[in-house]
This record gives C-alpha cells, sequence and structure tokens, in this order.
C-alpha cells in the first residue's frame, strides 16, 4: 500500500504543478496535457523510474481514461449530430477511413514496420475530442464557428473509431460482434430512457434526486458516477472495450439533460480535471519507452505526416466545398482542420488492445503513442497560430506591401490592429450572448451583474477604438474583415 501511495503522491504532484508552470510559460503556448504526458514519460519506468505503475494506479488510470471520455460524450448535442454539419463530419470521417485503409494496406512503409493492421487504420482516423475541449474553453473557441466546427467534425473522430474498435478489432465473428453490440446498445437505451421518463412524468423519485443533487447526498453525481461504471463494466463483461461504455454514458448523460446543468458539470470536472484526468495522461506519457521511440524516429515523423495528410486534407477538403454553410476563411478552415489532428486517447486505447491480443508490439505501440503526445502540443499549437494570423490577412498586407515598400511598417501596424479590433468585438458579441441568456432565465445575480458591468466596458473599449478611427460607434456595430485603417 504504501509504494501505491508514493506513486499517487507523486503523479498528483505533477498534476499540481502542470498548470502552474503551463501559465508561467510566455505565451501559454503549451497545454497541461502536454506537461502531464512530458513529465510521466520523464518519470515513469522508462525514465527515471520514479513512478511505479502499480495495480492501484492501473485502476486509477483507467477511471482517468473513462471520465475523459463521459465528458467528451456529455460534450456531444444529439441535435449536432443529426445536422447538417455533423452529416458532413461523418461523410468525411468515412473518407477519412477509406484513405487510411489504402495507406496502411498498400504503402510499402507501414508494411516494412509491421503496422499494417486494423489498429494503425483506426489510430490515423481520431480526433481527441475529450482532450481537445479543455484547449477550446482555454483559448476561448468555445462557441465560436472555429469551436462549432472542430466539434462537429472531432465528433466522429472520436465516436467513428470506438465504433470501429468494437467492430473491427473484436476477437468474434461477424454475427457475435453484431450480437454483443446489439445487447450493449439495449442496455445503453434502457438507461437512458428510464431516466427521461422519469423526468416527464415528474415522478417523486425524480423530485428527490433533484431536491438532494446539492446536499450531502449528492445524488446525480452518485448516479452519474453509477452510470459510467456500470457501462463500463458491462463493456467488460461483452469484452468490449472500456472506451465504448464511458463515451455511451456521456452521451446517455447529455440526452437526459440536453440543456446541461451547470452544477453537474462543475463536479464532473472537478473530479475529472481535478483527480482522476491527470492521472491518465501522467500514466500515458509513463508508458512511453523513450528509447524504442528514439530507436525509430522514421516511424514517429511518418505517422504524424499521415495523421495530417488523412486526417486534416480531408477536414479542409470538406470545410472548403461547404462554405455556403461553412463561410470559414481558409484560414480559418486551415484551424479547424489541425485541431482535429490532435489525436492521443483513442491511440492508447487501440495499441493497447493491439498489444494485447499480438497484432503489435509494446515498442510500436510506444512510438505510436508518442506520436499522438506530440500531435497534442503541435496541432494547436500550429492551429493557434493559423487563428491569430487568420484576420492579419497576411496575403493582403503582402500585396500592399509590395505596391509601397516604404509604408510597410505603417501596412503591419494597421492590419495587426485590425485583428486586434475584431477580436474584440468577437469577445464582447460572446459575452453579450451569454448575458442575454442568463436575463431570460431570469437568473441575473451579483457574479452575473459583474459580468455585465465587464460587457459594458468592452462595449466602451470598442466605441473608443472606433472613434479613433474616426468612426461613428452609432452607425458602425461591426468591422468588414476586409477593413482597411483611414490615412492620417
Amino acid at each position: 500500500m504504501t509504494q501505491e501511495l508514493v506513486a499517487l503522491t507523486i503523479i498528483m504532484a505533477v498534476a499540481a504543478v502542470s498548470p502552474i508552470v503551463a501559465q508561467l510559460i510566455p505565451g501559454k503556448f503549451i497545454p497541461q496535457t502536454v506537461l502531464l504526458l512530458a513529465a510521466g514519460t520523464a518519470l515513469g519506468p522508462y525514465g527515471l523510474g520514479v513512478i511505479e505503475v502499480n495495480d492501484a494506479v492501473k485502476l486509477l488510470n483507467e477511471l482517468g481514461m473513462a471520465f475523459l471520455f463521459l465528458l467528451a460524450g456529455y460534450e456531444i448535442d444529439p441535435k449536432r449530430l443529426a445536422g447538417h454539419q455533423g452529416k458532413v463530419g461523418l461523410l468525411t470521417w468515412g473518407i477519412t477511413l477509406g484513405l487510411a485503409w489504402l495507406v496502411v494496406t498498400f504503402l510499402p512503409f507501414f508494411t516494412k514496420q509491421g503496422i499494417n493492421g486494423v489498429a494503425t487504420v483506426i489510430a490515423l482516423t481520431t480526433t481527441a475530442l475529450g482532450t481537445l475541449m479543455p484547449i477550446l474553453k482555454e483559448r476561448n473557441l468555445e462557441g465560436t464557428p472555429i469551436g462549432d466546427a472542430i466539434i462537429s467534425y472531432g465528433t466522429w473522430g472520436e465516436l467513428g473509431p470506438i465504433l470501429a474498435m468494437a467492430i473491427l478489432l473484436s476477437t468474434r465473428t461477424g454475427w457475435q460482434t453484431m450480437l454483443v453490440l446489439g445487447a450493449f446498445l439495449a442496455i445503453c437505451l434502457l438507461c437512458a430512457m428510464l431516466p427521461t421518463k422519469a423526468l416527464r412524468t415528474g415522478h417523486r423519485l425524480y423530485r428527490f434526486l433533484t431536491e438532494n443533487a446539492n446536499t450531502s447526498s449528492q445524488t446525480l453525481m452518485r448516479l452519474t458516477t453509477f452510470l459510467l461504471i456500470f457501462l463500463v463494466t458491462i463493456s467488460a463483461l461483452f469484452e468490449l472495450d472500456a472506451v465504448l461504455g464511458a463515451f455511451a454514458a456521456g452521451f446517455i448523460l447529455r440526452y437526459i439533460i440536453p440543456d446541461g446543468s451547470k452544477s453537474l458539470e462543475m463536479k464532473l470536472e472537478g473530479v475529472g480535471y481535478g483527480f482522476l484526468i491527470p492521472v491518465f495522461f501522467v500514466v500515458s506519457g509513463a508508458a512511453i519507452n523513450v528509447r524504442a521511440v528514439a530507436s525509430r524516429p522514421a516511424l514517429l515523423v511518418a505517422f504524424i505526416v499521415m495523421l495530417m495528410l488523412i486526417r486534416a486534407v480531408p477536414v479542409y477538403v470538406a470545410l472548403s466545398l461547404d462554405k455556403r454553410k461553412n463561410p470559414l476563411s481558409s484560414h480559418h478552415r486551415v484551424t479547424v482542420a489541425l485541431y482535429c489532428t490532435t489525436a492521443l486517447p483513442i491511440i492508447v486505447a487501440v495499441t493497447s488492445l493491439a498489444v494485447k491480443v499480438g497484432t503489435m508490439q509494446s515498442d510500436t505501440a510506444s512510438t505510436l503513442v508518442a506520436a499522438g503526445a506530440i500531435t497534442v502540443f503541435l496541432m494547436p499549437l500550429l492551429g493557434s497560430i493559423t487563428y491569430q494570423v487568420a484576420d492579419i490577412h497576411p496575403v493582403t498586407a503582402v500585396r500592399e506591401i509590395a505596391h509601397t515598400p516604404s509604408e510597410w511598417r505603417a501596412i503591419v501596424r494597421e492590419h495587426a490592429q485590425v485583428r486586434a479590433l475584431l477580436h474584440h468585438q468577437d469577445r464582447l458579441k460572446r459575452m453579450a450572448e451569454t448575458l442575454k441568456s442568463l436575463e431570460k432565465q431570469e437568473r441575473l445575480n451579483g457574479l452575473d451583474s459583474r459580468r455585465a458591468e465587464l460587457v459594458e466596458r468592452a462595449r466602451l473599449e470598442i466605441d473608443r477604438q472606433l472613434k479613433e478611427l474616426g468612426l461613428d460607434p452609432q452607425l458602425t456595430t461591426q468591422l468588414p474583415h476586409n477593413y482597411r485603417y483611414p490615412k492620417n
């Protein structure tokens, strides 16, 4: 027991320090997840050997992955899946799966590396939506057209591989697999329908649960945790991957509470991001054999490049062909595509399963997991750069500089100022929409009043900047994206 406690103490020390380090890094360009993975690699069995991955830590690791996929499933709005962008996201993922199969099957490189199996195909089609959600929140992308597109395409990038794992990596025959999945689906439907019916009829049990949700009984939190562990256990009994049960639990929870519950979300995020999910990322980092990765640099680089070609390119093309419904600039389409190429949890799950059944070597699995870990750092970083560059209109700036080279400093400064102003306006719009929603619900309390004051201050700041441009704030509420500052 002492060794287990020592290992857990070290892991939680890493978890506590990581956000502080991330905050101190200039530009805050390294997500906390990357620091957790790096610390796990450095302190794990293949590094300094400080963290011992024993049975107790493994159990917490499994629960951490379960909570990560629970929250990922909870973020998915069923209406989004059935909507236009959801259908395009499904079609795009199907194309991605086909491309991955062609590349892995017919490219000699993968055959020589011994990874031309189904596990590699699935790993090349994934998007780490659960990992991306906190990053999107940190970077204020949630609720924006960019964030909505990432979630729509990323949903199928997470749901598709989970279903593919259950069907394609099963050791059963085809009809047995379908039978087991049908039984699992029936259990999930039962778990979704019973609470929904109780909610609609206003059953006494439902009233009791909601009335005691924020007392010491914590009824809703306990039921949610029970649902998660129950479906993960059913997955294990049916010899399905635990990821499927955890993701289904989150999806069911969203179905039961379509409008969400701030109180429950805060508790789930507190338990998940405060305790279990950091354990999962640290232990995932500890599973990376640095020497094995260093001995196969070509596979590491090739896998990341293939992820970008197979996952990012189809997403970009789909967004470009769907510009009427999703009028994003080319830079923003690149941003969405890069974020959707972030991949780790599914890679961990699929490689672990492949190693367990003997279709992949552990050294190869370490290399693929390391590649997934690198994408968690690299893709959001590149996406952040393209997102910031988008509103600067670099191509237009280059043309203007080519026309009047002597004024290059003023041109660069003006484009940067336009980008800053548009950024302020985007933030103001999101804050105003949030405030309007709260007012409709008649929940305007002290905290929300301070938010209203902040919105008003933001409005005054926008008005001030507009006046500096020689524009009337009463007549100009939104600058066009091709707006040029007037010459003095």
